[in-house]
């Protein structure tokens, strides 16, 4: 998968399409057959790793490397899937699929968009950053769970990616989850933030 041009076609976004997203553990119990490696990510990601809900989450965004996607597309059978990306949609057919990595799920009937999948590299086992794919990791250590068993992705690697935005949301998350992190973890974050945003003003503070 590449991140090139936006590819041509698509339809518009409307600018409020309709969302009321699963919850972390509404989606767990429907991929609980699915072998494939996923994780919650994002925003829902870090409250699952603190254990508590902090905010409002408007969707629920989930990752799974590419090549495995339609294990969760087979999985979600009442769900619609459409490529988004820069505003615009486009069907799973279309070329947008390897240029874009977020995938929406929705449901035919009532229009209602249920949740977000991101289809991440990889190669076989090992998850790689779409950001700079220097950045690398094997599965079994990107993916931990909560204790009733829903998978998320490790927060060093959700807030690298917010870093990228640093909007109120994203900079409310790391306040919050900083002082949660081992000196492991914000050492791989500093580490990466210096390759993919060298200048962060995240990095004073780890």
């Amino acid at each position: 998968m590449s991140q090139g041009a936006i590819p041509a076609g698509g339809e518009s976004i409307e600018p409020d399409p309709r969302w009321d997203a699963w919850h972390p553990r509404g989606i767990a119990d429907r991929l609980a057959g699915v072998e494939a490696p996923w994780a919650v990510a994002a925003g829902w990601a870090l409250d699952l790793f603190r254990g508590e809900t902090t905010r409002v989450h408007e969707d629920l965004e989930i990752a799974v490397p590419v090549g495995r996607f339609e294990e969760v597309c087979e999985a979600l059978p009442d769900l619609t899937f459409e490529v988004v990306g820069s505003g615009r949609r486009w069907p799973l057919s279309s070329p947008a699929f390897d240029v874009m990595v977020q995938t929406w799920g929705r449901e035919p009937v009532t229009g209602i968009y249920r949740i977000d999948v991101f289809r991440e590299p990889h190669e076989g086992n090992t998850w790689l950053c779409r950001r700079d794919e220097r950045i690398r990791r094997p599965y079994h250590e990107v993916i931990e769970h909560t204790p009733d068993g829903i998978p998320y992705l490790s927060p060093e690697i959700v807030l690298l990616f917010k870093a990228k935005h640093d909007r109120r949301k994203d900079r409310a998350d790391f306040d919050g989850t900083l002082p949660l992190l081992s000196g492991g973890r914000r050492a791989w974050l500093a580490d990466g933030l210096a390759m993919v945003h060298p200048g962060h003003p995240w990095l004073e503070r780890l």
